[in-house]
């Protein structure tokens, strides 16, 4: 579980599932699968506290989410 933030409130963040596809180079079915990989990942969002926080899920932005799916596959390597 990381602590981050989503429209500047704090909070936890836990990852549930994830997947890491690594770059493929013999195939050319995707970018993504020849040059990088990608992250597939599923997250729970908590408040300070460790209560889920279905409320502050739903004020998320398309920005926030990018930015916790990096803090949270950068944490991975870590663990």
């Amino acid at each position: 579980m990381i602590e981050t933030h989503i429209k500047g409130i704090p909070c936890k963040v836990e990852m549930t599932a994830g997947y890491y596809q690594k770059p493929d180079y013999n195939t050319w079915a995707s970018d993504w699968d020849y040059y990088g990989g990608w992250f597939d990942v599923e997250f729970q969002v908590y408040d300070r506290k460790g209560y889920k926080a279905k409320w502050l899920e739903k004020k998320m932005t398309a920005d926030d989410e990018q930015r916790i799916v990096k803090e949270l596959t950068e944490n991975a390597g870590e663990h």
